[in-house]
C-alpha cells in the first residue's frame, strides 16, 4: 500500500492545482474586491501562467562576451567569409605589452610632424606628411596603434580635405593629402586616441556591450513596471521576454516583469551609462587637453604653397579613395557627381516635385527632416502627436505632390521614449516600399551601434543589404542614399561610449559592406573631417545643407530635363 501513495499524491496535487488555477481565473474576474487583493491573485496567477507558457518567450542565459555577436540569424557560408574579411581589415595593431607606466603612452605633445618636398608643390600632386610619436619621456615609440586624424586647409577659401593616415606599426605613420587647390594648405595632424587607449576601447567592445542599457514599461490596467532591456544581458537566474524579430531575426530581450505578462510592454527608453567601467590606470589615458583629440604640432614649416599645374605635368594616382573637398564653404564630390546648390525654398521644391523620400534611422538623418522643413515654408509637417526628436515625422506639400517622412531605427536605439509598436527595423520598412524613379530613400545607421561588438553591427548592416537589394531589383530607378558615420566631440566619459575610433570601425564596415550595390554613399565622415567647424555628433547647419545639396544633386542630376528651368 506505501509503494501505491507517491501515485496518489501526484494525482492529488495535480487535481489540486487545476482547482487552484480555475479558483484564481474567477476570483480575479470579479471588479469588485481591493487593489491590493486583486494584485495578489494577479501575481499568483502570473506566476502559475509563466510556469506552463511554452519555453519560446523565456530564455536560459549562459552568456559570455561573444553572445551579443553570435546571437541571431545564422549567417550564409558567403557571408561569414564576408565578416572574417571585415573583421580582417578593420584589424587594429597595438602595444606588446600592456601595463606599462603611463610615461609610457603616447604624448601628443611630444610628437611631431614633418612636411616631405619643397615648400612649393603643384595642384594634382600628392603631398607626404611624416608623423613621428614619441612618449611623455620626449622618447619615440616602437609600435604603433595611435588614432590618428588629418586634415589639410586654407582657411581664408574656405577649402579642406581629409588625409590618409598609413600606420608604419613603429611609432611612425605616414599622412598623405591630395593636392586639389591652390594657395597656401596648412597641415592638421589629430590624436584622437593614444594606442594604450585603444586597447581600452576594444576591451570594454567585447566585455562590456551593456554599458548603455534600455528600459521598457509594461502595464496592465493600474499595474506596471519597469525592466531592463538589451540585445545582451549579464548572465543571472531572471527569465527573459524575448522580442526577437520575426522577419530579420535581429535580437532585443527585456527581463520578465514579476507580475506582468512579455505581452504588456508599452515602450522602450534608454535607461543610462554604466559607471565605473575602467580603472584608474586606463584612465590615465582618457585626459581632455592631455591625450583625447589633441593636435601634433610640426617640426619645421606646417604648411606649403601650391600652384597651378604645368602644362603635361603627370597627374598622380592616389592609391587610397577621397570622396570630396571643401573649396568656398562648398562640398565638392570627387565620384564625378555634379554638386549644385539649392539656396532657396523653390529650388528645392522643383526637384521634389512628385517625389517621395523616406528617412530611416537615428538623429542624425532626422536633420535632413527638421532640413528641409524649416527651410522650405510649402513643405508642412503634419502632425502625428509623436514624441518630439523620436517620431514618426512627416511632412506634405499638396500642392507640388511632395511627402517626406522620417521613422527611427528599430533596437538598439538611445531615445528617450519610443511606443513599442513604433520599434520598427529599417529592413523590414523597405520591404514595404513600391519603389521607383520617384521614390528617394535616405538611410542612416550607426550612432546608436557603437557600444557593441563590430559583428553586431555587421548582422545589421546585412538585413539592411538584403532589403536594398530586393528594393533594387523590384525597382531598379529608386534612389538610395546611405550615410555613414561621423566625427564627433569626445571628453573621458564619452569617449568609453561614443569614442571616433568605434565610428571609424562602423565606417570603414559600412563602406565595405554596400561597395558595389547601386547606392549612393554620402560620406559624413570626410564630409566632417574636412571641415574648420568642431566635430559634434549633430553636425552645425552649413554641413547639413552640404549634405542635402549633395543628396538633391543625386535627386535631380544636372542635364535632367526637370532640372533644366533651375
Amino acid at each position: 500500500m506505501e509503494r501505491h501513495m507517491p501515485r496518489f499524491v501526484t494525482a492529488f496535487f495535480l487535481l489540486a492545482l487545476s482547482g487552484f488555477i480555475i479558483l484564481i481565473c474567477n476570483i480575479t474576474s470579479l471588479e469588485k474586491l481591493s487593489g491590493q487583493v486583486i494584485a495578489t491573485f494577479y501575481q499568483i496567477q502570473n506566476s502559475i501562467h509563466s510556469a506552463l507558457n511554452p519555453p519560446g518567450i523565456l530564455w536560459p542565459l549562459e552568456l559570455n562576451h561573444t553572445y551579443c555577436a553570435h546571437f541571431g540569424q545564422e549567417p550564409t557560408a558567403e557571408e561569414a567569409k564576408e565578416e572574417r574579411y571585415l573583421l580582417n581589415s578593420i584589424a587594429w595593431p597595438g602595444p606588446l605589452v600592456q601595463g606599462l607606466p603611463v610615461e609610457l603612452s603616447s604624448d601628443p605633445s611630444k610628437s611631431y610632424f614633418v612636411i616631405q618636398g619643397p615648400a612649393e608643390q603643384r595642384i594634382g600632386g600628392q603631398l607626404v606628411v611624416n608623423v613621428h610619436v614619441q612618449n611623455f619621456l620626449g622618447l619615440p615609440k616602437k609600435h604603433g596603434g595611435d588614432f590618428l586624424i588629418a586634415r589639410l586647409h586654407s582657411p581664408e577659401l574656405g577649402a579642406g580635405v581629409a588625409g590618409q593616415v598609413h600606420d608604419h606599426h613603429d611609432g611612425n605613420y605616414t599622412v598623405l593629402f591630395p593636392l586639389l587647390w591652390s594657395g597656401v594648405v596648412w597641415v592638421e595632424i589629430t590624436m584622437v586616441h593614444p594606442s594604450e587607449a585603444v586597447v581600452v576601447l576594444k576591451r570594454l567592445q567585447e566585455e562590456q556591450p551593456n554599458r548603455v542599457f534600455f528600459k521598457s514599461l509594461f502595464r496592465s490596467g493600474f499595474l506596471s513596471e519597469t525592466t531592463v532591456c538589451n540585445l545582451c544581458l549579464p548572465v543571472n537566474q531572471q527569465p527573459l521576454c524575448n522580442y526577437t524579430d520575426p522577419e530579420t531575426r535581429e535580437p532585443w530581450y527585456c527581463y520578465k516583469p514579476k507580475m506582468l505578462g512579455c505581452d504588456t510592454r508599452i515602450n522602450h527608453s534608454k535607461g543610462g551609462y554604466k559607471k565605473n567601467l575602467i580603472t584608474e590606470y586606463e584612465a590615465q589615458f582618457f585626459q581632455s587637453d592631455v591625450n583625447i583629440k589633441v593636435p601634433i604640432h610640426a617640426s619645421g614649416m606646417d604648411n606649403v604653397t601650391v600652384l597651378p599645374a604645368e602644362k603635361g605635368q603627370a597627374k598622380v594616382k592616389y592609391n587610397y579613395n577621397v570622396a570630396g573637398y571643401y573649396f568656398h564653404n562648398s562640398w565638392r564630390p570627387l565620384s564625378g557627381a555634379i554638386i549644385q546648390q539649392f539656396n532657396d525654398s523653390s529650388s528645392i521644391t522643383r526637384c521634389l516635385r512628385g517625389k517621395v523620400m523616406y528617412m530611416f534611422g537615428d538623429s542624425t538623418v532626422r536633420q535632413w527632416f527638421e532640413y528641409l522643413t524649416a527651410f522650405v515654408p510649402e513643405l508642412k509637417e503634419f502632425n502625428l502627436h509623436s514624441p518630439k526628436n523620436v517620431g514618426p515625422f512627416m511632412a506634405v506639400d499638396s500642392r507640388n505632390n511632395i511627402l517626406v517622412s522620417y521613422r527611427c531605427h528599430g533596437p538598439p536605439i538611445r531615445f528617450t521614449s519610443v511606443l513599442s509598436s513604433e520599434l520598427r527595423y529599417v529592413a523590414n520598412e523597405l520591404d514595404r516600399i513600391k519603389g521607383g524613379p520617384d521614390t528617394v530613400v535616405l538611410v542612416s545607421v550607426w550612432s546608436h551601434f557603437s557600444t557593441f561588438p563590430i559583428e553586431v553591427y555587421i548582422r545589421r548592416l546585412r538585413h539592411i543589404r538584403r532589403a536594398v537589394v530586393r528594393l533594387l531589383n523590384r525597382a531598379p530607378a529608386t534612389l538610395v542614399v546611405i550615410r555613414t558615420a561621423n566625427l564627433q566631440k569626445l571628453d573621458p566619459e564619452s569617449s568609453l561610449f561614443n569614442s571616433d575610433w568605434f565610428s571609424l570601425q562602423i565606417d570603414a564596415v559600412l563602406h565595405a559592406m554596400f561597395r558595389g550595390l547601386n547606392v549612393k554613399l554620402l560620406d559624413a565622415w570626410e564630409m566632417t573631417l574636412a571641415h574648420h567647424l568642431p566635430h559634434l555628433l549633430h553636425p552645425p547647419p552649413t554641413i547639413i545643407k552640404n549634405m542635402m545639396d549633395l543628396i538633391l544633386s543625386y535627386v535631380c542630376p544636372v542635364g535632367r530635363k526637370k532640372m533644366s528651368h533651375l
